[in-house]
């Protein structure tokens, strides 16, 4: 979480951790899912959503 923070800083506004049940494990930014283990059937692998992420933002890393 603080990678996404350092990396994105001037992008990011808040960051909302929702606890749930049942192995999820979603991201969503601006209400639009850019990962999910439910749809991939697996964890995501190191810098998968800070890649995701970048990409949503337009950073491209």
């Amino acid at each position: 979480m603080a990678e996404l923070l350092k990396a994105h800083e001037t992008e990011i506004k808040s960051i909302t951790l929702i606890p749930s049940d049942g192995g999820r494990f979603e991201v969503a930014v601006d209400g639009e899912l850019i990962y999910s283990k439910l749809q991939t059937g697996r964890h995501a692998e190191a810098g998968e959503v800070e890649r995701l992420l970048a990409a949503r933002l337009g950073g491209g890393n």
